[in-house]
């Protein structure tokens, strides 16, 4: 894929330090009508960890009107106590449905089992029964979701500066992006302050004028825009016969025959025309290749050495 404009760091990268972690719990969802579990803890491994969170359920599973569900969310970087946020909840034992169920008081544990959320709140399974029509999927009613169900109890510690320094991570990495990036911190603020330290990781020197607000010198270089750039893809699914390809995608000359058409690039030229994906892509539209015949016209150009590109199948 080819950006034939600049982006904002802030939509490429993230930095150091700002991630979401993962909150988990197990609880009870009530209110069922009948459509909960019949009261047997699905598996060893289940029970193990309901004892190792300290949840006694042995009274409340007695009846069909309830149901023992995962509780899941992820809890954002610079979350604070007190604010709110989405849990999603997934049925454990043999409940048929959680709709219009109620999650009951449940706390969240983070990986090192100290509780950050307590969630509870109605259960949405979302989408709508439907009948009588064809090819349609009907809601899937043992997962759902509680909208701002849970509570942050503690902040989980953020750190993003260290020795005065901040370091940018590109969501896709790659060595050219990186050198851009790096140049065009170092032009803005017209100061060798940045370095790349490998394809994904661009180290920044926090200026001496920005100490006392560091929060404005992020927002800057968030701002700054840079053309990424990647490598030439072309993704192919034999399932849905859907070609995706980006636009730097170069061919090497060559002549296919295929069925009843010939297509041939001669000097990077196919028809008079410049040999880049939109008019081979046209090229085979107008001989009448269909999606699966383009499938395997790129999947043996590919063999043949004479696409440039990484060609994924799926």
């Amino acid at each position: 894929m080819i950006f034939s404009f600049n982006v904002r760091l802030k939509d490429i990268s993230t930095f150091r330090g700002v991630r979401d972690n993962q909150l988990f719990g197990i609880g009870v969802v009530t209110g069922l009508d009948g459509k909960g579990d019949t009261g047997n803890i699905p598996s060893e491994m289940i029970t193990n960890m309901i004892k190792n969170l300290g949840i006694e359920l042995s009274s409340v599973m007695q009846t069909r009107n309830t149901a023992l569900v995962m509780v899941y969310a992820d809890i954002p970087a610079f979350y604070k106590s007190g604010m709110r946020i989405d849990v999603n909840v997934a049925a454990i034992g043999n409940s048929t449905s959680l709709e219009n169920g109620v999650l009951i008081q449940t706390p969240l544990y983070g990986a090192d089992r100290q509780v950050y959320a307590v969630a509870q709140g109605n259960v949405l399974t979302g989408g709508a029964s439907v009948r009588g029509a064809a090819n349609l999927q009907t809601n899937y009613r043992v997962v759902g979701s509680v909208p701002q169900g849970a509570i942050i109890e503690r902040e989980i510690p953020t750190t993003i500066i260290s020795e005065d320094t901040v370091t940018i991570y590109l969501n896709n990495p790659d060595i050219t992006t990186a050198s851009r990036v790096t140049m065009a911190i170092n032009n803005t603020f017209s100061n060798r302050i940045a370095r790349a330290t490998d394809p994904s990781s661009i180290r920044v020197q926090i200026p001496e004028l920005f100490y006392d607000d560091v929060i404005s010198f992020l927002a800057l270089i968030e701002e700054i825009e840079v053309k990424p750039d990647v490598k030439a893809k072309i993704i192919i699914n034999e399932k849905t016969g859907t070609v995706v390809m980006g636009g730097n995608v170069k061919f090497a000359d060559f002549t296919l025959s295929y069925g009843n058409f010939i297509i041939s690039i001669t000097n990077g030229e196919i028809g008079e025309k410049p040999a880049t994906i939109d008019n081979v892509m046209l090229a085979l539209r107008t001989a009448g290749a269909l999606p699966q015949d383009v499938i395997a016209i790129f999947q043996n150009l590919s063999l043949a050495n004479y696409i440039y590109a990484d060609v994924v199948v799926m």
